[in-house]
Parts: structure tokens; sequence; C-alpha cells
């Protein structure tokens, strides 16, 4: 359910097969938010631009689970640290149809983020097998990145939130509110983020209308990586100069546990 976002089911429900015609995004522009939950609902209700609500079975939120897998020196973190352009970013992710992938983000040369993805077996969903290496290999290279330089690729650390997908038809945008955003290590230590909500927006090029109603409520876009952030949060000794900011204002926001 989409239990204290009212906006949500006001909304008129699209297709998962209308929102990938509509707003694909595999290479896109990404601009994100860290908006106190409570927000949201009066960001939504400024979206117009015809915005409609991803639905599926009735539901319109939906759990994501993801294991990040990173080299043993962590090359895609500190690339994300340091801000490198051939950067990248390796990950399954588990989806609320019960499909997993393997996929592997980058950057094209105007700075865009790119996906690219292959189905994975869901009880492989924590291991790299040997023929995903061809796939990460290719990805990489298509990137301008030696593969040669990534070597193993291990798994370093899992998220899980409740995500609802709003499109924005007229200008073929799509943003994304994921909520309950919990960060775990590979030992079951988890840290979950109360009270916030992380706003993506992913457009081909210019701001969204939901991109200007946050500017107007006085949110600007953050460097967060659920990533790169999560893994500061989870391992304070790993430096974190690009995050420190963010990671100070999420610190009182953050609830300790051990995963169930």
């Amino acid at each position: 359910g989409a239990e204290g976002l009212t906006s949500l089911a006001m909304l008129p429900p699209v297709s998962l097969a209308e929102l990938i015609a509509t707003a694909d995004l595999q290479t896109r522009l990404d601009r994100k938010y860290v908006v106190p939950a409570d927000v949201i609902d009066g960001v939504l209700r400024r979206a117009g631009d015809g915005a409609c609500v991803l639905q599926i079975d009735g539901e319109r939120s939906f759990c994501y689970r993801s294991t990040y897998f990173d080299t043993t020196d962590l090359a895609g973190f500190h690339g994300a640290a340091t801000r490198r352009r051939r950067r990248f970013k390796v990950r399954t992710r588990r989806y609320p149809d019960g499909q997993c992938y393997l996929e592997v983000k980058t950057r094209d040369g105007r700075g865009r983020s790119v996906k690219q993805r292959v189905p994975h077996p869901l009880s492989s969903a924590e291991q790299i097998r040997e023929g995903d290496l061809a796939t990460v290999a290719a990805a990489l290279s298509g990137a301008g990145i030696d593969p040669a330089g990534v070597g193993t690729l291990l798994a370093v650390s899992r998220t899980r939130y409740t995500r609802a997908t709003i499109l924005l038809p007229a200008s073929g945008a799509r943003v994304t509110v994921d909520r309950e955003l919990t960060w775990c290590d590979m030992a079951g230590r988890e840290l979950r983020l109360a009270e916030l909500a992380i706003v993506e927006t992913k457009s081909p090029s210019a701001p969204s209308s939901v991109d200007r109603a946050l500017w107007r409520c006085g949110y600007r876009p953050r460097a967060i990586s659920k990533y790169a952030t999560g893994m500061t949060l989870l391992f304070p000794e790993l430096a974190a100069n690009r995050w420190h900011r963010i990671r100070r204002d999420l610190a009182a926001h953050l609830r300790e546990g051990v995963e169930d």
C-alpha cells in the first residue's frame, strides 16, 4: 500500500507497459532530493503534467531489494566518491514482479546515467556468476573503462525500500519516491532511514514539473547515492568527503538494527 501518501491514491493509474513505452529512460538525467516524507503529498499535488502512478495488481507501492557488488579495493565506491567520469556500479535488483536483473550503471560522455541489465536468477541474487562477468565487461568497455582492471566482484552491501513511481507523460519524465530505505551490510547489520524519503527525477534532459515543485518548496538536488552514501554510513572509516554533509544530515534519522 501507499500509506501516508494520499496523493498517490488520487492520481490516475498507468500500467508498467505504458510506463516503459512512454519513459523507458535507460539513458537519462537524474536528480535526487532528500525530503521529509510528509512533504511529498504537497509536491505531488503540484506536479500537474498529466501525472499518473504505476499500478500493478491494484498496488501502487512496491518493495525493491538490491545487492551491490564491488572489487576488493572498492573501485566502484571510490569512483563515485571522487566523481570520476568513468565510474561504474554493479548490482542485482529484485523487482516486485519477482524478476531479478544484473544491472551495470555507467556514465556517457554527457554525464548522463546509462543502465544496462540482463535477467539474473533470483536464487543467485547475491552472486556474480562466471557468465555475468562478460556482461559487466561489455558494459564497462562501452563506457571506456578497462574491464581488466575490475577483476573480482564481491557482494558488499544491500538495500531495500518501498518505491512508488510517477509518470509525467507530457515531458516523458519519471519520478520515484523511495521510503523506508534500509542499508544493510553482508553480516546483517541494518541502518534504517526514518521520516525521510528519497525523491529521484529521471528526465531526458529538461527539469520536470516535480523538479520545479521541489525547488519552489526550497529543496535542491543532493549528492546522494544509495550505494556509496550507504557504504559511508555502514563503514564510517571510508573516506566520505563528497557525502560528508549528507551523512551529517541523515545521522539524526538513522535507526540501527539487525536484519530479521
